[in-house]
């Protein structure tokens, strides 16, 4: 179990929930639906206040996995600034990305458990998370 699938577990277990909205609601983050062109979403914080960004415009799945990501960066990347790094610096976010997907990945799919010899694809489709975000399983 990688640090992501453990903090999500320990989530689980103190709020009773995989829905990222509620979570971040009792952890007293900042939530805003705004326009934001073709960027999903982002995590901030803004002197030691975090805040979750959403675009308005997304589907209800594709903002409940932004809200998963970004609460996925709140958990694993507190001070990292990932709108900064791609912007200003040659630094690399694919590792931070890929942990917040993995993170947004397990919270979605909550205290689900593969049936026995079940495929893990089946799995992943039965759990509701489309194909493209399965290599973040």
């Amino acid at each position: 179990m990688n640090r992501a699938q453990r903090e999500v577990v320990g989530l689980l277990n103190k709020y009773g929930t995989n829905d990222p909205f509620e979570i971040v609601k009792q952890k007293n983050i900042l939530l805003f639906f705004e326009e934001l062109g073709d960027i999903w979403g982002y995590y901030n914080k803004y002197v030691r206040i975090p805040m979750i960004h959403i675009n308005n415009e997304l589907t209800e799945f594709d903002s409940r996995f932004t809200c998963a990501h970004e609460l996925g960066h709140f958990i694993l990347h507190p001070e990292v600034n990932t709108p900064f790094l791609k912007k200003q610096t040659l630094f690399s976010v694919d590792r931070i990305e890929r942990e917040a997907n993995n993170f947004a990945v397990h919270l979605l799919i909550g205290d689900n458990k593969p049936e026995p010899d079940e495929s893990t694809t089946h799995f992943l489709c039965r759990s509701e998370v489309p194909i493209n975000l399965h290599r973040f399983y």
